[in-house]
């Protein structure tokens, strides 16, 4: 019998750091950094949908809505984020709320006074002037405190060559920018710190990570782990091949290497080690796989995003340049585990149900052509509904979705039963049926 395996405090507490804080105060405070990404999401989606045009209300340019986007990142910052690993977590000091109100205003500074701004370019004021050098420097601590001291320190060097070019060796020295000159490009302008990358960030990356971060709530990334286990695991080193595969699947809608790995890894390690495994190989495993989840389309972080932008390419490219690239990542891990397990004389976990040669390639060929159908019926039926449907389009396709996502909820409950959707909560002393697993969640 397997135990229910979940992550110990110090783990939970080592994704919170990374991802969301290590902050969990209480009370009003608890409320307001609940409060204020709620805003944020419904900002960022306000801004990427129509509404704004068609209700002529709420409408920004790009300038406006990269300052707002980063005022909201940088209250949360100082808010969410402790100072140092003696901070306290179960309230935010006043200092930290002062430097949160002061970094917001500071980053906000673009759209609050924007007209103003424009009037008087490249004449800026000593107020003005003052604002960008503190937003400047409470944006490195935010970055201190968010990411870590190595970018903080990347960005501090790169800002100190700005000053230093003169003292600087010949090869590199230049003649140096004054504080004015220096604060008013890199803050007052979209050229330094509102320029592509938070452009990238503001439109696209918030957007993708935030419904990714929905669907892996909602429970897909226990569905992918548990499909990769019930198709893998009865294989040599099976439980460590399904980690490679899950971890791929989990990329597919995680921003986070972390997350990943603590997601797939409390449920993938444990049987790694129950089919012989060491200690060392079997997280070396989920951290080679997780990290390479952060590569697989079409999340990838804000690289690709980046890319987009800087090179004028489409999406689409992007993801078909990254998508074999990744194949071969995973092709070439689960190639080595197969290895590992070979040379330990590792066997897998053994099938409720034997299957027949023949029963396998039938599954097989019908997912296949399952999914080339599925593939088929999107990329030309949207493009049928434009030449049909014309500006109606979106909303047929929206409907369309809905009556779909609908009838595929009703035929996947009734498996349920049979494939739990929380695999660490799960007794998984033999491989789970690959049908039923499958059919559980069909509507993610």
């Amino acid at each position: 019998m397997t135990k229910t395996h979940q992550p110990s405090p110090d783990v939970q507490d080592m994704v919170a750091q990374a991802d969301t804080g290590a902050r969990s105060p209480h009370g009003l405070s608890g409320r307001i950094l609940w409060l204020v990404p709620l805003i944020w999401s419904l900002f960022q989606l306000w801004y990427a949908s129509p509404l704004p045009f068609a209700l002529d209300f709420g409408v920004l340019n790009n300038t406006q809505a990269r300052s707002l986007h980063l005022a909201f990142a940088m209250f949360l910052a100082f808010t969410a984020y402790p100072a140092r690993k003696t901070s306290p977590r179960d309230h935010v000091p006043l200092l930290d709320w002062i430097f949160a109100l002061i970094g917001s205003l500071a980053a906000g500074y673009l759209f609050l006074f924007y007209n103003q701004l424009a009037d008087r370019a490249g004449a800026y004021t000593a107020f003005d002037i003052s604002v960008a050098a503190i937003g400047m420097v409470l944006m490195l601590e935010a970055t201190r405190r968010a990411l870590g001291p190595p970018l903080m320190v990347v960005a501090a060097v790169f800002l100190l060559y700005t000053f230093a070019g003169p003292q600087m060796p010949d090869v590199i020295a230049h003649k140096g920018a004054s504080l004015n000159k220096a604060m008013s490009h890199l803050w007052l302008t979209t050229e330094g710190v509102f320029g592509v990358a938070l452009g990238v960030s503001t439109s696209f990356v918030f957007l993708f990570v935030l419904f990714g971060a929905l669907l892996d709530r909602a429970g897909a990334g226990g569905y992918f782990i548990k499909v990769a286990f019930s198709l893998l695991g009865h294989m040599r080193g099976g439980p460590a091949k399904a980690a490679v595969v899950a971890s791929g699947l989990s990329g597919l809608v995680s921003g986070s290497s972390i997350a990943n790995v603590v997601t797939t890894g409390t449920f993938t390690i444990p049987l790694m080690k129950r089919v012989g495994f060491p200690s060392h190989k079997a997280g070396a495993v989920e951290v080679a796989a997780s990290t390479n989840g952060q590569l697989t389309p079409p999340i990838m972080g804000a690289a690709a995003f980046l890319m987009v932008e800087y090179v004028g390419i489409s999406y689409v490219e992007v993801i078909k340049a990254a998508l074999l690239p990744a194949l071969i990542s995973y092709i070439a891990l689960i190639y080595i585990v197969h290895l590992e397990a070979c040379k330990a004389g590792m066997e897998g976990l053994p099938r409720r149900h034997s299957s027949t040669v023949l029963q396998k390639l039938f599954s097989f060929m019908t997912v296949f052509v399952g999914l080339l159908v599925l593939s088929a019926a999107v990329y030309y039926g949207i493009g049928w509904t434009k030449d049909v449907f014309g500006s109606m389009a979106t909303v047929v396709i929206g409907i369309l979705t809905l009556i779909a996502y609908v009838l595929l909820v009703r035929y996947s409950a009734r498996y349920k039963s049979e494939a739990a959707e929380d695999p660490a909560a799960t007794d998984l002393s033999e491989v789970p049926e690959p049908g039923p697993t499958v059919r559980s969640g069909l509507y993610y």
